[in-house]
């Protein structure tokens, strides 16, 4: 089976365009910093405080903006700031936990939006027909790294027309397989 890029997807938060507005100023556009491997996705300039319960770290802004705030952690950052975050896919906020956003210009509480995200790989309908898979299985994936090498489980494939493969799993997962930047990984049953 052909093997597939594993990419970290560190810490970070997802706003809407009032949110823009109210946490850097009235008119503020993102500012695309580095392009991301998923086409029309890129990290920002922009950073925020993320505060929770007990803790506060910064975080950047994935653009663009969306239709809802969404809040990516780790389970470890979870920890840190002291929200529960459940495992979700992206876009599945409803009954999660909200949090406090810190910007230059202004903050905001969100009622909800908190997740760490369930791990996953982004596939066009073609590479889907190629690894056998459709949208919505869950599989599992065979890392394999220096002293580290591990299988992640319950991992779910996401089919779309503008995706690029590739696999995203956070800071916490990419600890515990010895990941530096990215590993290769292949669907094994």
């Amino acid at each position: 089976m052909e093997k597939f890029i594993v990419e970290i997807s560190a810490r970070h938060i997802h706003v809407t365009d009032a949110q823009v507005e109210i946490l850097f100023g009235e008119g503020h556009k993102l500012t695309p910093k580095k392009n991301l491997s998923q086409p029309g996705q890129f990290a920002c300039e922009e950073k925020l405080t993320i505060v929770g319960p007990r803790g506060e770290l910064k975080a950047s802004i994935l653009g663009p903006t969306r239709k809802a705030a969404q809040v990516e952690l780790s389970l470890t950052d979870a920890r840190t700031l002291g929200v529960e975050a459940l495992i979700r896919e992206s876009g599945d906020i409803e009954g999660t936990n909200g949090i406090k956003l810190i910007g230059p210009a202004g903050e905001i509480e969100l009622e909800k939006g908190v997740i760490a995200a369930k791990r996953h790989i982004h596939m066009t309908p073609a590479d889907a027909e190629v690894y056998g898979v459709n949208n919505g299985d869950i599989v599992n994936v065979k890392v394999e790294t220096e002293n580290r090498s591990l299988v992640f489980g319950d991992t779910v494939v996401r089919v779309r027309e503008d995706f690029a493969l590739a696999m995203h799993i956070d800071t916490d997962e990419g600890n515990a397989a010895g990941i530096k930047g990215s590993a290769l990984g292949e669907i094994v049953k």
